[in-house]
């Protein structure tokens, strides 16, 4: 059964996915019906064969501002809520889902990103931001901890120092500040984020669809390999892309001095 998108915009272009999330009057706040229609979403991508890439990116003038926490009804007095379930529900699938994508997933923030909208961030592979946005992980002004796999990214990006700082105390992180860290790749003009858009759809559509996925590969596993590890995994992976068309057509292009027609393959 087809589901009708109302929460998210969704479509493929060139073989590359668009997610936008679409709730601007709520921030691109997270519900559970944002959550089943970006499963949706992920499940047609999984399926497509000829997939090059993922781009995700919020309307109107924040990114994503997290859990919408006007889902969450009052309980009754005395009981509390089970803040787990939701995680293991949603969270969990959806960052797990897209970081074993096997093609680039790229984010363009145009706005805020708070909350579980800043774990989505950091889950994608290269992030651009316009410079109005801003990173966000208040949880401790409400007695939590960073969740949706934020915990794990942040100290990886930016070190210890700035994610404790960042998140223990909540503070905001400009898209310069974000940029100088190391937590996204580049911040841009807010007036580029359109032309911006389309040219990250067209690197993703002509690119070596294969090689980029052995590259995310590579570069994730990394962090859990020894050296040797990482050397036997590089191994496997160029023996097998040493076998795909993009890399004989990229040697004759290089060959006959001109610009290479890559088809993924």
């Amino acid at each position: 059964m087809t589901l009708d998108y109302h929460q998210i915009q969704f479509v493929l272009q060139d073989g590359v996915g668009v997610i936008t999330l679409n709730r601007p009057d709520r921030l691109n706040s997270f519900t559970a019906a944002m959550h089943g229609e970006l499963a949706q979403a992920l499940d047609t991508l999984e399926a497509c064969d000829t997939l090059r890439g993922l781009v995700i990116t919020g309307a109107g003038r924040g990114f994503c501002a997290g859990q919408d926490l006007g889902e969450r009804k009052p309980l009754p007095a005395g009981q509390r809520r089970d803040l787990s379930e939701g995680l293991r529900n949603w969270y969990r699938p959806l960052i797990l889902r897209l970081r074993a994508l096997p093609v680039p997933v790229v984010c363009l923030v145009n706005g805020v990103a708070a909350g579980a909208g800043a774990s989505l961030v950091l889950a994608c592979d290269v992030v651009f931001a316009v410079e109005s946005a801003r990173f966000i992980q208040a949880f401790s002004k409400i007695g939590l901890l960073p969740d949706a796999g934020g915990t794990w990214f942040l100290p990886r990006l930016v070190g210890s120092a700035r994610a404790m700082g960042a998140t223990l105390f909540g503070e905001t992180v400009t898209a310069r500040q974000a940029e100088a860290w190391g937590l996204i790749w580049r911040c841009i003009p807010d007036q580029d984020l359109l032309c911006t858009r389309e040219e990250i759809i067209g690197t993703l559509a002509q690119g070596p669809t294969r090689a980029y996925a052995a590259t995310k590969q590579a570069l994730h596993a990394s962090s859990g390999n020894t050296l040797t590890q990482q050397f036997d995994l590089e191994c496997e992976l160029q023996r097998e892309l040493g076998h795909t068309d993009d890399y004989l057509e990229g040697m004759h292009a290089f060959a006959e001095k001109r610009a290479p027609v890559f088809l993924g393959k």
